[in-house]
């Protein structure tokens, strides 16, 4: 009878998936900051929380979103669950905000709506520099207003965001799309133009003149790039009433001192969109490779001038209404959002961390000697939290030495000692680290001494 190996086959350690990481440590710490920060300015222009679930119905993407938009067809994480349900891990938070002011009737508040938002989401694409399959996002919604003193609210709110996190270079790229009234005729220009390039162009474009035309500008694929440069532009063929309403922007814009950039092949990806959108980038000021030639006194001049290299869009949105229809509302809801990727924020030349309030430098290193301490030091551990003292301890080692040590070397700048002795007085020995003095303090007179502290 054959014996029986004995080899165990070692198993390897699980890693995290690809394109979803861990946030750990200073960097767990940088995504609160930003949050924070961002959530305290979105509440003083009047926007409320909300939090939608991860796990959405596929519907609320697929009609609310678009079937020929690259998030459907190839970046939404599917799943069908053992009753037969078909869920999708959130792409984007739009369309979730919009299925929950249905879901929950909130027609019926007082208009606009508005809300802020913020967390994960997840799109199945190559991870690559600025693009992860789970990445965070903070965004901005205001339902149930048409008014183009909300698109400026969502900007100006989006702006002061960035501002806060240190970002500077800001562009805003914007452009307007039109509506149901005027975009068909542009739409069919926009075929008729690239019709006559055909051969030009990628096999997904080749499609999208067919399924969606709009999106030929949203392509990225370099082949595409020179027929885009050239092909009509929507402002050009917008309607009185879109005409005028981008115009109103663009003043409240200019009111503001918010610069822009009209970007006539700016349409997002998604189908929602209608009338005004935008992206928002840090752009890089470097030395401009070409020789710019000025005319002065002296004659023809030959200068080199700084000139802006546009960055990553670190945010996006727009109108987005008929979202409602889609979805199957019979009303139309107008609305407009902003989607801003913290990662790209993160990213940029200019940003500059914030801490959360959350944070407390320790001020008090806790330490425990012997077996009555450690079972009464979490008693002294939260007369310190009532008293708002942040401290760390190390209630695992057992030795003076290594607990001291670990102060010294935090630079913490007070120890609390508790020992036997001093659980038998009722008594904890407070030392300062810098001069090595040492004070013998009641428990019961603890919180009143912490105030003396500096």
């Amino acid at each position: 009878m054959p014996k029986k190996s004995t080899t165990s086959v070692k198993k390897e350690i699980p890693t995290s998936v690809k394109g979803m990481n861990d946030i750990i440590g200073d960097e767990y710490y940088a995504y609160s900051g930003f949050y924070e920060k961002a959530s305290e300015i979105a509440m003083y222009y009047g926007f409320k929380p909300i939090e939608t679930p991860i796990l959405e119905k596929e519907e609320v993407f697929t009609s609310g979103v678009g079937q020929d938009t690259d998030l459907v067809e190839k970046e939404m994480y599917s799943l069908k669950t053992k009753g037969g349900d078909h869920l999708v891990m959130r792409p984007e938070g739009t369309a979730p905000i919009m299925r929950s002011y249905l879901e929950h009737g909130m027609q019926s508040w007082s208009q606009p709506v508005m809300f802020y938002y913020k967390g994960p989401f997840f799109r199945h694409e190559n991870p690559q520099k600025g693009r992860t399959r789970q990445f965070q996002s903070f965004g901005l919604e205001i339902l149930g207003s048409p008014k183009s003193i909300s698109d400026a609210t969502v900007i100006h709110t989006t702006m002061i965001i960035l501002q806060e996190a240190g970002l500077k270079n800001l562009t805003l790229h914007i452009n307007s799309i039109g509506d149901k009234e005027c975009r068909p005729k542009y739409m069919r220009e926009l075929v008729s133009y690239y019709k006559k390039h055909l051969s030009e162009l990628c096999v997904d474009c080749k499609r999208r003149i067919k399924e969606n035309p709009l999106r030929l500008l949203d392509c990225k694929n370099a082949k595409c790039q020179e027929v885009k440069e050239f092909a009509p532009n929507s402002i050009a063929h917008l309607c009185d009433d879109c005409r005028t309403h981008f115009k109103e922007v663009l003043e409240y814009l200019e009111s503001l001192n918010i610069p822009y950039n009209i970007n006539n092949n700016l349409v997002r990806g998604l189908d929602y969109y209608s009338r005004t959108v935008f992206e928002i980038t840090e752009d890089i000021k470097e030395e401009a490779s070409e020789e710019i030639k000025s005319e002065s006194k002296e004659g023809e001049e030959t200068i080199t001038k700084e000139a802006p290299v546009r960055g990553l869009a670190i945010c996006g949105g727009g109108r987005y209404d008929y979202l409602a229809k889609n979805m199957g509302s019979r009303k139309e809801v107008p609305g407009i959002g902003v989607g801003i990727g913290v990662e790209r924020v993160f990213m940029t030349q200019s940003y500059k961390r914030q801490d959360p309030r959350i944070i407390k430098h320790p001020k008090i290193y806790f330490i425990q000697l012997g077996t009555h301490a450690k079972m009464r030091s979490l008693n002294i551990i939260e007369i310190l939290r009532t008293a708002k003292v942040p401290i760390m301890q190390a209630l695992n080692k057992d030795s003076l030495g290594s607990q001291l040590a670990a102060a010294e070397k935090l630079k913490i700048p007070y120890a609390i000692i508790f020992g036997e002795k001093e659980f038998i007085d009722d008594t904890v020995i407070i030392r300062d680290m810098n001069t090595r003095s040492q004070d013998t303090v009641k428990i019961t007179d603890l919180q009143k001494y912490l105030k003396t502290m500096k």
